[in-house]
């Protein structure tokens, strides 16, 4: 009931900064209880670059087959393929805000991680369409092929591409984080996601499990009841996911990637730094206020009278 009956009259005693840090589950359902609502916004403005591939689903389904329409339909995906990468980028910019605890605006932070990395991002995402675009079309025709030829041959490039298919999944993980993060060259980019979809093998799959939870209860949804999918589609699913891999993710591009470099030119990552902490010590000043968070005796909240009446 605290939505609709908060209590801005009673305060705490506020928080130490010395209190012990959340980790793991506690601290992921923390940053998601604090930012639902953000997501759900978020994951609007990512559905709005699956627009031209849903007007493609529309016009194969719908529009008589002519040049004309296949033009439109190749139009569609050609700017999709195009655009689905820097979306990406721009969801991640904020995601990875939430985690490093930055203030983030969920438009302009989102936007101006799309402009920013709009070149970098939109190969990546040409290349994703791509292979998403092979795997779909490995599945309908090796096994065809198989049965055809009467042959279990077949199946074995299936297994090629779907293997192929999944290291670049896993590359995905880190691929978009580092790519707002870091300064890295496109090269550099595919070649250190490449080493972490293996380096870090058991953490990925842990990611992957948990994605392929999300989409299980998903499919039910979608199944019985498509209306009700069709609703949260716009709101939740793409940008809870996306939460879901950056957290796991992220830790691990600090691990091998930032920190290593902030460690060859002799500085800490200030991502994992509370300067605040330090002030004094680097100075040696007297502080001159002290964070009384936690130590505050509670604000009660004022008993409701009578007052005087002032005639």
């Amino acid at each position: 009931m605290g939505l609709f009956f908060n209590d801005y009259e009673s305060a705490g005693s506020g928080i130490s900064k010395n209190a012990p840090k959340k980790k793991g589950f506690r601290l992921f359902l923390d940053i998601l209880g604090r930012k639902f609502w953000q997501l759900a916004g978020l994951n609007l403005l990512y559905f709005l670059f699956f627009t031209p591939l849903l007007l493609t689903l529309t016009a194969i389904r719908y529009i008589p087959n002519n040049n004309a329409a296949i033009a439109v339909i190749i139009l569609l995906l050609l700017t999709f393929a195009v655009t689905i990468g820097p979306a990406t980028a721009g969801m991640t910019k904020v995601i990875r805000c939430y985690l490093i605890e930055k203030h983030t605006f969920v438009t302009r932070d989102f936007f101006k991680g799309f402009r920013e990395n709009f070149k970098k991002a939109a190969v990546i995402g040409f290349i994703d369409c791509v292979i998403a675009l092979s795997a779909f079309a490995a599945v309908n025709v090796y096994p065809a092929l198989a049965v055809q030829m009467n042959s279990n041959l077949m199946y074995v490039p299936l297994v090629i591409t779907y293997s192929f298919a999944l290291v670049v999944l896993m590359m995905n993980y880190y691929i978009y984080l580092m790519l707002v993060a870091t300064n890295l060259s496109l090269k550099n980019l595919i070649k250190n996601s490449f080493a972490l979809a293996f380096v870090s093998m058991k953490n990925n799959l842990v990611t992957t499990l948990m994605i392929g939870g999300i989409l299980a209860l998903l499919l039910p949804i979608m199944r019985f009841a498509m209306p009700l999918f069709m609703t949260i589609l716009p709101f939740y699913p793409a940008a809870f996911i996306s939460f879901v891999i950056c957290f796991n993710s992220y830790p691990v591009i600090q691990k091998y990637v930032i920190n290593p470099y902030y460690e060859s030119i002799g500085k800490i990552n200030p991502e994992l730094t509370n300067f605040e902490d330090d002030d004094d010590d680097e100075t040696g000043e007297e502080t001159i206020c002290e964070d009384m968070g936690g130590k505050e005796k509670p604000i009660e909240k004022r008993k409701k009278g009578k007052g005087r009446r002032i005639s």
